[in-house]
């Protein structure tokens, strides 16, 4: 009998994690291409989209910032990341991932808009990668799939140093950032965990009711 349901069938899987990986290569070609713009102009649009702490006119930038970086290196040293931990959150399925992402996406920025210094405009999607982290590593515990749970014990183990960016450990990185993103991940694998539908109880042996023997 064929399993069915989001990613229950290995062909499902594999067409699911085709859509991921070129989500991703389309996300990073996004931001890759405003990179370029934003350099060309001095960075003009990070500055004016990016978010300002406790400023309420910049509540939407919470949304953009995460699209915007100050520099190659800035946009280097996230891509990386983005891409391997935005593919295995989103290979199970990119309509629960872009879920998950609006999730993360809010935490993070709201995080950086009520907490980061006076005066601070933050940009990047280091929110975003460290949200695909926790979500990923929590992903298969709530899921109970055995295969994500692997994956999750293996991320944590292998980028165990990123845990010590989720404190205010550098001077200039967006540790807010961070933790908010990182919490909205693990929020987020537990409001689209998969809720599968209980199995029906069997009757009860001692109450079922059987027709009377003819007379």
């Amino acid at each position: 009998m064929s399993t069915t349901g989001e990613g229950g069938t290995a062909e499902a899987m594999i067409a699911e994690a085709k859509k991921a990986l070129w989500v991703m290569v389309g996300l990073l070609g996004l931001l890759w291409a405003i990179q370029i713009v934003n350099a060309l102009g001095g960075y003009d649009l990070s500055r004016e989209f990016g978010i300002e702490t406790r400023d309420p006119a910049s509540l939407p930038e919470i949304f953009t910032a995460p699209l915007l970086h100050y520099g190659w290196d800035h946009i280097e040293a996230n891509s990386g990341p983005l891409f391997v931990f935005g593919f295995l959150a989103a290979y199970r399925g990119v309509k629960k991932w872009l879920g998950v992402s609006l999730l993360i996406v809010v935490a993070s920025g709201l995080g950086i808009w009520v907490i980061s210094p006076s005066s601070a405009v933050t940009v990047g999607a280091s929110g975003l990668v460290f949200g695909y982290f926790g979500y990923v590593i929590v992903r298969g515990l709530f899921d109970r799939h055995p295969i994500d749970i692997v994956i999750g014990l293996v991320l944590a183990l292998c980028f165990a140093y990123q845990f010590t960016s989720l404190l205010p450990t550098e001077e200039g990185v967006s540790w807010q950032g961070h933790l908010f993103g990182f919490a909205g991940g693990i929020i987020g694998g537990w409001l689209f965990r998969d809720r599968r539908p209980r199995a029906a109880a069997a009757p009860d042996a001692a109450t079922t009711l059987l027709p009377k023997d003819p007379a």
